[in-house]
């Protein structure tokens, strides 16, 4: 290892009253991979934009070869030599790869397109990329893309590289491709940072291992002198104790059951895996995982939202007693046989409610079938937004309250609230308590509670693992679109469903 290429000295960061990064220490050296291993929202991705000049830090001070360096745009951080390459890759798909490269550089003069193309190939030989510069960007793969975005901040002479979540995207085999050249290039003198949460990634990869958990530097360690369980406890933490009540289920039946499920994004990757399991009524199934290992495509899947590939998804209705296929039907008859799905934060003011109406048009919205009465009626309504208002303690002038103008917390009430206005037989609520204050939250456990005394089927996605231990019967992990395991919420520890949420082969324990 080199010396020290960037060090962090107690840097922090505030969003109003959210502390993303607290009193941060962290350095990383030429010719060394750094991996950044934290929970979803511990404050990585943040960290990192501070380095690449996206945002700026609180307090503290960033070093460069030992130098004090203020990083106050993303150019900055060019003058550096410090390139991030994102998830969400930022390419022109009109452009072959070699106009992306020299895009927005001064220096070029006129585009001298055999020029480039020779720099480009130069640097795909040297770390053994391998591109076409003339392609362009929207005849490309995933992987292709990144790649395009990797030998950019190369191109421009990058000397630390912070890759985000970089394997999220690819295929397992782009996975050890991308793995080669990214020793070939610490081989090469280069600091490479990789946010991840993938232990056997960290371990099969990095040099050392920096641990952030609720935007706190927990520590550094090598990773040859590390292992999954070490980690797994620096990344979650002890486990605390909550309180939220949880009754135990009564007579629970099968309500849904879920039979090898798969299903393919347009680029090929598998977003689910062959999936199975079973949701009973009157108790609550926890969904856990890093965000974005398919719980998103589980539910609309359910819910007929998303075109599935293969497997059945059997609804025992309780009003006739048949078993009916969800996988034939339409997401409006799904709905109508009582299976509700709550999408929370991507959904705030999304599909879910209209902002410039009121509360009790929300209402409307999905309690009305068309072609009642021409004029609806809205004493009904009322009534249930009313009761919304009063059991859910949303805060809120009136009824008639245009929906945009609740805080984010409220709009969540009136979202879950909505679904359980319905009696739905499954209600399905993914992270309807993020961004909540800690009261709010606990309206909303003891709302997933009743529900579950009245006998319905409540799948919940959660962040928390501390929560999901506390309010669910049962919790299943899904990791890269595998159900990895399922362990009972009584008995569960912390680390056991940390270790599940970061492994992706399946286990064979499952029940």
């Amino acid at each position: 290892m080199g010396n020290v290429a960037i060090e962090l000295r107690n840097i922090s960061k505030r969003f109003g009253s959210v502390v993303a990064n607290k009193d941060v220490n962290l350095s990383v050296y030429n010719g060394e991979i750094l991996s950044l291993l934290g929970e979803n929202g511990s404050g990585k991705t943040t960290l990192m934009n501070m380095i690449s000049g996206i945002y700026f830090p609180d307090e503290g001070q960033i070093l460069i070869d030992g130098k004090e360096a203020v990083i106050s745009s993303p150019k900055d951080a060019f003058d550096y030599k410090i390139g991030m390459i994102h998830q969400h890759f930022k390419l022109v798909d009109v452009f072959s790869a070699a106009e992306n490269i020299v895009l927005g550089l001064e220096n070029e003069g006129k585009f001298d397109i055999n020029a480039i193309s020779k720099k480009v190939q130069e640097i795909s030989d040297k770390y053994g990329f391998d591109i076409d510069p003339r392609k362009k960007i929207y005849e490309m793969s995933v992987s292709e893309k990144q790649t395009v975005e990797i030998i950019k901040v190369l191109y421009r002479g990058a000397n630390i590289l912070i890759l985000d979540e970089p394997t999220a995207v690819l295929t397992p085999q782009e996975t050890q491709k991308l793995f080669k050249i990214l020793r070939s290039m610490r081989d090469d003198g280069k600091a490479i940072i990789i946010i991840t949460h993938k232990l056997h990634e960290v371990l099969s990869l990095s040099d050392r291992v920096a641990v952030l958990r609720k935007g706190e530097y927990i520590g550094t360690v090598n990773t040859a002198e590390t292992d999954e369980a070490q980690l797994t406890e620096m990344m979650v933490g002890q486990k605390i104790d909550l309180n939220i009540e949880r009754s135990e289920p009564e007579n629970p039946v099968d309500r849904l059951e879920v039979n090898n499920i798969s299903c393919v994004s347009r680029e090929g990757v598998k977003l689910l895996d062959d999936v199975s399991f079973t949701a009973r009524s009157g108790e609550i199934l926890g969904i856990a995982g890093i965000a974005g290992s398919g719980q998103r495509e589980l539910l609309e899947a359910i819910a007929g939202l998303q075109h599935l590939n293969d497997g059945q998804i059997l609804y025992h209705n309780p009003k006739t007693g048949d078993v009916e296929n969800l996988r034939d039907k339409t997401p409006l008859q799904i709905r109508e046989l009582g299976v509700r799905l709550s999408f929370v934060p991507e959904d705030r003011l999304g599909m879910g409610l209209v902002g410039n109406m009121d509360i009790i048009d929300n209402m409307m919205l999905r309690s009305y079938k068309k072609g009642r009465t021409v004029f609806v009626e809205r004493k009904a309504p009322k009534e249930l937004a009313n009761k919304i208002i009063n059991d859910l303690q949303v805060v809120t002038p009136s009824a008639s309250t245009p929906v945009r103008r609740l805080s984010g917390g409220n709009v969540q009430k009136v979202l879950v609230g909505r679904e359980i206005a319905a009696s739905p037989t499954v209600l399905m609520a993914a992270y309807p308590v993020r961004g909540l204050d800690i009261n709010s939250s606990y309206t909303i456990y003891n709302l997933l509670n009743e529900q579950k005394k009245k006998g319905v089927a409540v799948i919940f996605v959660g962040e928390d693992l501390d929560v999901l231990i506390e309010l669910c019967d049962r919790i299943m992990v899904i990791g890269s679109g595998r159900i990895t395991g399922i362990v009972d919420g009584r008995t569960a520890k912390k680390e056991e469903i940390g270790i599940l949420m970061t492994k992706t082969e399946r286990s064979d324990d499952n029940e």
